[in-house]
């Protein structure tokens, strides 16, 4: 058993998404390209012998205790093996927050790999995942990490082959989208053109990141945009400083934009910085290296 562990747990973006049918159980089928980039929250565990999960946070609207996904994560498998020591975690978030990047989804992700570590659970990196999807549908991805197709509800996962080398914009206006907002402003039976997933996978079987970025789409986009005119204008900004692409990610409202040169991408952020659309922004890059959650320091 270890008594510490220090744990990144890293954003996503989706390159595709597509939403395909709504299925009887209310949930909808989706095909979506995930994407890891280099954003990530810290995480710091500490074992206990009071028996108590506890969880804190830097930000006060994010909730502790059974309101926050990484103490029912720690819940999960503790109870499962009947482990009576405790867990205090403590979350230091840099993934903006109700954003379209999988923040809570990877926060839970790295408690359920790290749990099994501290406590030598000999839990494969496939029995978390599914054990993940209980808490979400993105948890599973969020454990496997780098490309994959996710089809289903978003938990049947393919690896793909890395994407090429480029570099990610990531700006996320003053305002939340749930994703109950994002399909209730999606037309379904509307949809003209869906995505091209098929085509993704191609282009990155193919490694070719202008083809890729060509084709990058998210279905919720023109509802969302349509509520919410600012998530348009990041684009715009996006792509006028040199953006390949720039694409709303998951139900919104962050947008993120490929470069394939990091000086350009530098100048894009300072001027999106600037114009005050984007409450936060990061310039980053893919991550893409294999494995599950690192607990690299």
């Amino acid at each position: 058993m270890k008594d510490h562990l220090d744990l990144k747990a890293y954003a996503k973006i989706n390159l595709g998404l597509d939403v395909i049918r709504k299925r009887e159980d209310g949930y909808h089928e989706v095909r979506m390209i995930m994407q890891t980039v280099n954003l990530y929250d810290r995480i710091e565990m500490d074992r206990t012998e009071d028996g108590v999960i506890r969880t804190e946070t830097n930000l006060p609207f994010v909730p502790d205790g059974e309101g926050n996904l990484a103490w029912r994560a720690a819940k999960l498998l503790l109870d499962e093996k009947g482990i009576k020591d405790g867990v205090t975690i403590k979350i230091r978030k840099y993934i903006p927050v109700a954003a379209g990047m999988a923040g809570g989804s990877t926060d839970a992700a790295a408690v359920l790999v790290g749990v099994n570590r501290m406590f030598d659970l000999g839990f494969t990196k496939k029995e978390l995942m599914e054990r993940g999807v209980k808490l979400g549908a993105d948890v599973p991805y969020c454990i496997m990490r780098g490309t994959a197709l996710a089809e289903g509800i978003g938990e049947k996962l393919k690896r793909l082959p890395k994407v090429p080398e480029c570099y990610v914009l990531v700006g996320k206006p003053g305002i939340n989208v749930s994703t109950k907002t994002a399909y209730e402003n999606l037309n379904l039976a509307g949809i003209g053109k869906h995505p091209d997933i098929d085509g993704l996978i191609r282009d990155i079987e193919d490694g070719d990141l202008y083809a890729m970025a060509s084709k990058m789409e998210n279905v919720f986009e023109p509802g969302i945009i349509r509520q919410y005119p600012v998530i348009g204008n990041i684009k715009e900004l996006m792509e006028e400083k040199g953006a390949l692409k720039a694409v709303m990610s998951g139900s919104g409202p962050t947008v993120f934009g490929i470069f394939d040169n990091r000086d350009k991408m530098a100048a894009a952020a300072r001027s999106l910085r600037k114009s005050g659309l984007a409450k936060t922004v990061f310039a980053t890059d893919i991550y893409n290296r294999d494995g599950g959650v690192t607990n690299d320091k």
